[in-house]
């Protein structure tokens, strides 16, 4: 049995290179005992369980053929697809995890997590978030017709685009006392997480215990990273894009 871990993957029509390397991956792990957990951010947009565009259809059919292979898949919310629901668990063969999340493998405890809440110093984002996971919020928009929902969740991109460029980089990053805090609260266990986009392991001195950090490798249109357990060790693997 095998673990592997994603993240910050994106998806959406207008990334066709990083799709297809996400179904190879799919493709060459769907065997029987092996699990992928992705941990947030699958899609760049997701705008409701009813979506019936195209692009994410095939992607859930993908994801589906894989759990008829044999692959156990689960799945974090990250902010980009917050409103992942039970429609589209069903359908597409996953199963959705809280966030944190604690697992038990071969010995190991991880705790799994995408990583957002840990960026404490980005006050403007955390707004945000708490406005956009409240659930009269969700109820408004997703009352809202598919077209209008649309429109808002491109408009959103393009702001969070424009206020990642306008915003320091260490704004976005974990911050150090969160990261202690949190690695305290889960008993110091190994934390695996994406969202910052800056792929590393980080290795964190708590009340006198070294715990390791994994941050996960956001994907794009000709290379993507998984976070392999094998029971022993934790090995990133890179992916990249299928030549035919």
């Amino acid at each position: 049995m095998f673990y592997f871990f994603v993240s910050d993957l994106h998806l959406s029509a207008r990334t066709p290179g990083t799709a297809r390397i996400f179904r190879q991956l799919l493709v060459d792990i769907a065997w029987a005992g092996n699990r992928l957990y992705i941990l947030g951010d699958l899609f760049d947009a997701w705008v409701g369980d009813d979506d019936d565009d195209p692009f994410h259809q095939e992607i859930i059919a993908a994801l589906d053929r894989a759990r008829q292979q044999g692959l156990a898949v689960f799945l974090l919310h990250g902010n980009r697809d917050f409103l992942l629901g039970a429609q589209f668990a069903a359908r597409a063969g996953v199963t959705l995890l809280p966030d944190p999340c604690e697992l038990s493998a071969s010995g190991r405890r991880f705790v799994l997590s995408h990583g957002d809440l840990l960026c404490a110093d980005d006050a403007e984002y955390l707004a945000f978030r708490a406005q956009t996971r409240a659930p009269g919020w969700q109820a408004g928009f997703l009352h809202k017709s598919l077209a209008e929902r649309r429109a808002i969740a491109e408009g959103l991109r393009a702001q969070s685009e424009a206020a990642k460029n306008a915003k320091p980089a260490a704004l976005m990053d974990a911050n150090p006392l969160a990261v202690a805090d949190f690695l305290r609260r889960r008993d110091y266990a190994t934390l695996i997480h994406g969202h910052t986009h800056k792929p590393a392991c980080h290795e964190h001195l708590v009340d006198g215990v070294r715990v390791e950090r994994h941050v996960l490798a956001d994907w794009s249109e000709t290379t993507g990273e998984a976070l392999r357990w094998d029971g022993k060790i934790l090995c990133r693997e890179p992916r990249f894009l299928p030549s035919s």
